[in-house]
Order: structure tokens, then C-alpha cells, then sequence
């Protein structure tokens, strides 16, 4: 087996050309497929963050219209129970519809109660506010920065609010908030716990119990986990796979084609290697020959083009491992949003990195088998004979 790799090593050197040629092509196949998966990767991940990652993922709440989860307490530890690895920023919301009244005019909005240390895992209110501060005191409020343009609302501003129940509060405007979100600025009014649940007479009660989990695409599984927990028939478990069918359809979609591209990479990258190899076959005919004359056996023989395409593959996927991720740092540090920010995040996934090196290593080992194959039923004699 030595003789065989040394031979092939002496073959890869003595043709130096031929044999950057073929590194560079699976160099090239590498480092495409890397790019694309870190490319689809990252904006999948990016897309999910911006929709899904700052939003409720599992949502527990009331079967009948006008009901509330008497216990949160109760029900959240039963919920953490139901997978405590995968659930995580559990915070119990209490909201209802209401009519804003300013001196100007009204519109209708989403009040939204919860405590502020709690809803900081999913929301991450603290960071949203772009102006003032939390209302943490009673009839305190903060709104989104686009109702308050709409409603030429300052900071300081009392806002009258009425219940469909007829009840009518004033509250303080503290601060105003961006979710990046323009319908939830321009509808959604966020205050602590007790002054949503004082307002929308819900008691200890609340609305809905909203957590998210850490691999956001086992939601679904994590959600049947949680019902079966929870046993309860007045209670319904929903989470965002449900009602983000399209998306989900998306990301399938950009998977699907990504993986179409890469394996017609390495389609084409498997055949450069195997065409080139045959040709090595021919040009190297005669010493080949000449090495089964002197009682190389066929397998031997056959085995100097396994080890020329493992070789190459070794030597072509680590290049492409530098390009491919030299190619995705480019591309999300030019590539940017108008604010500057990266239009597609920079993401490394390592094992995809391992895996697309390892696929290279064996495609190339497997296109010499046409070139092996091809040795192993050459006549030395003729070969010598006919040079």
C-alpha cells in the first residue's frame, strides 16, 4: 500500500499543472457549496430571528373568547415541567382591545400587560425603548413610536382609554417603543402587569401564557408536549409553525433549491476529476505497464488512482474550506442594507463545513474508480509493446 501511495504522489507531482487544475475545480465545488449553505443558512436564520426570534413561538391561552388563566403561576410551572431543556422565557400576558382618545381624535388599540423582567426574554422591551422609560408605576404606559406620531402624543401626555365594557382609565405615557414592526407600533399600548389587569378587570387572571424554546423549529414538538401536560380541555396550545405556513414554505423552498445546487457542484466536480484521472490513465500508461511487469498486481495498480483522488479531494477541500468561507465573510461584509448593517448575517456552521469537505474527500476518491478500474485491465506486455 506504501509502494501505491508513493507512486501516486510521485504521479501528482511529476504532472504539477494538471494536478492544480483538478484541486483548484474541487477547491471551487467546495467553496461553493459552503458559500450557499452559509448563505441560505444565515438568511434563514436572520428571517426567523426578525419574525419569530423577538415573538412568541408557543402560546397557551383560553379555548372560550372572554376567559383567563386564573393560575398563571400554577400553569407555568406545569408548562416548564413539559420540557424544561427546550422551554425557556415563559411570561404570562394579559391583553384586550381598547379605544385611545386623545383631544384630536381615537383609534383602536391592543393593551398588553405583563411584568417587564419577565417579558424581557421573548420582547426585549428594555432594548426597544428609543425614547423614555418603562411604566412601572399604576396607569403607566409606553406606545409604539409610530401612534405616537399618528397621534401626535409627547412624552409627559395623559391618553384616555375605554374598555368594550365601557370603562374609562387616563394613563401616563412614559416612553415609546420600536418592535421593528410597524403594525404592532401603531397598535400595540405595553404596561406592567397589574395596571393591564386592574384596566381589563381580569383579576389575578390572564390572558395567554407565551414562551419561546431554543431550537424554534421544534415548536411544533415542544407544543404537543405541552398540551399533553396541561391536560386541560379549556385550554388551547398553538405555536408559530401553525400560523407562519407560508414561511415555513419558504425556508423550504430555499433549503430545497440549495441542496439542488450543491449536488450539481458535485456532480460536475465528480466528473472533472474522473475525466481528468482517465486521461492521467492514458498518459501514464506505459509506466504503469512497465510496474505490472515488474509483478505490480492489479489492485496495487488500481489502488495509485484511489490515492491520486483521495490526495486531490484531501487537498481540494481544504482550499475550498478557505475560499467558501472567505467568499461568505466577503459577501456579509459588502453586502449591506442601506443603514450599513450586513444584508445576510455572517454564520459558520462548522459541521456543515466538515461534512461538505468529507462529501468532496469521498466523491473524488470514488471518481478514480473509473480510472482504477480502467488500470486494472491494461496488458502490460501490450502496453510496452505499443508504448
Amino acid at each position: 500500500m506504501k509502494l501505491a501511495f508513493d507512486i501516486a504522489l510521485r504521479f501528482l507531482k511529476s504532472s504539477k499543472g494538471q494536478t492544480i487544475l483538478i484541486v483548484l475545480g474541487i477547491a471551487i465545488g467546495v467553496s461553493v457549496q459552503i458559500f450557499i449553505g452559509s448563505l441560505i443558512t444565515g438568511l434563514q436564520k436572520s428571517l426567523v430571528d426578525k419574525t419569530v426570534g423577538s415573538a412568541s413561538q408557543i402560546t397557551v391561552s383560553p379555548k372560550a373568547d372572554g376567559d383567563y388563566i386564573l393560575d398563571p403561576q400554577a400553569e407555568i410551572k406545569t408548562i416548564k415541567a413539559a420540557n424544561p431543556a427546550e422551554i425557556i422565557n415563559l411570561v404570562a400576558v394579559t391583553q384586550g382591545p381598547a379605544i385611545l382618545k386623545t383631544p384630536d381624535q381615537s383609534t383602536t388599540i391592543i393593551i398588553r400587560g405583563f411584568d417587564w423582567d419577565t417579558a424581557q426574554g421573548i420582547y426585549k422591551i428594555t432594548d426597544r425603548v428609543v425614547k423614555g422609560e418603562l411604566g412601572t408605576n399604576e396607569n403607566e404606559v409606553i406606545i409604539g413610536q409610530e401612534l405616537s406620531q399618528n397621534l401626535k402624543v409627547k412624552i409627559g401626555d395623559t391618553i384616555e382609554m375605554i374598555t368594550p365594557t365601557g370603562k374609562t382609565e387616563k394613563f401616563l405615557v412614559t416612553g415609546f417603543f420600536d418592535l421593528q414592526v410597524k403594525s404592532l407600533n401603531e397598535s400595540w399600548i405595553l404596561t406592567n402587569a397589574g395596571t393591564a389587569q386592574t384596566f381589563l378587570e381580569t383579576g389575578e387572571g390572564v390572558s395567554q401564557i407565551e414562551m419561546q424554546v431554543k431550537d424554534v423549529f421544534t415548536a411544533d414538538e415542544v407544543a404537543m408536549d405541552v398540551e399533553k401536560r396541561l391536560n386541560d380541555d379549556t385550554l388551547v396550545v398553538t405555536n408559530w409553525k401553525e400560523e407562519n405556513a407560508a414561511l415555513l414554505s419558504g425556508l423550504s423552498g430555499q433549503t430545497a433549491s440549495s441542496l439542488m445546487i450543491q449536488v450539481f457542484v458535485l456532480i460536475s466536480v465528480v466528473l472533472g476529476i474522473a475525466s481528468v484521472l482517465a486521461i492521467s490513465v492514458v498518459q501514464k500508461s506505459r509506466q504503469i505497464g512497465i510496474l505490472k511487469a515488474m509483478g505490480m498486481h492489479n489492485p496495487k495498480a488500481s489502488l495509485v488512482f484511489l490515492f491520486q483522488g483521495f490526495l486531490l479531494g484531501i487537498l481540494g477541500a481544504f482550499v475550498g474550506i478557505g475560499l467558501g468561507i472567505g467568499l461568505s465573510w466577503s459577501f456579509a461584509t459588502f453586502v449591506t442594507n442601506p443603514d450599513g448593517s450586513s444584508l445576510v448575517p455572517f454564520y459558520i456552521d462548522w459541521v456543515f463545513i466538515g461534512i461538505s469537505a468529507g462529501i468532496a474527500i469521498i466523491a473524488s476518491t470514488l471518481a478514480a474508480l473509473i480510472p482504477a478500474i480502467r488500470v486494472s485491465k491494461l496488458d502490460p506486455m501490450e502496453v510496452i509493446k505499443n508504448g
